[in-house]
């Protein structure tokens, strides 16, 4: 877990969410993008956001669309998200880490408390087990960048939030 200089754990320097995030399963998600790529031809826009919210441990690839906005910087960027993903015509915005035990479910509860905060419409939810459950359930299907060597050593390893 990544800590302040002075021992605190990273998150301390933000307000406690209130919210408690909405799970999606990985096999919704799939739906979701299996979806997408069925009406990319179309004039329409996507009505849903991957956010990855690893930092320094992203690596083996991403869920196929994801955006990498890594939890440490993501309380201050919230509203500019909102912004764009309303911009966007975008409906649900789906967050995920290593294995959305802390760094997700926290990034999703502050984007609905952000929501919630001015009125929104937008869906803010965590992916049941993140890349990890991905992974271990689909392995390289969807994934951007998939490293299949990285992938055998990450999950022999135990799960960090």
């Amino acid at each position: 877990m990544a800590r302040c200089e002075d021992g605190t754990p990273w998150w301390a320097a933000f307000p406690e969410p209130t919210s408690t995030p909405v799970h999606i399963e990985p096999q919704a998600v799939l739906e979701l993008l299996e979806q997408q790529e069925n009406v990319d031809d179309q004039p329409q826009s996507q009505k849903f956001l991957l956010v990855d919210c690893r930092r320094t441990d992203c690596t083996g690839g991403t869920v196929s669309s994801s955006i990498n906005l890594p939890a440490h910087s993501f309380y201050p960027t919230r509203k500019s998200l909102y912004a764009l993903c309303k911009q966007a015509g975008i409906q649900k915005v789906i967050f995920y880490c290593g294995s959305s035990a802390g760094r997700g479910p926290r990034c999703a509860a502050w984007m609905q408390d952000y929501i919630d905060e001015v009125g929104g419409d937008l869906q803010s939810q965590v992916m049941t087990g993140g890349i990890r459950g991905w992974v271990r359930t689909y392995g390289d299907r969807m994934m951007d960048g998939y490293d299949e060597k990285t992938w055998k050593q990450l999950l022999s390893e135990k799960s960090c939030a």
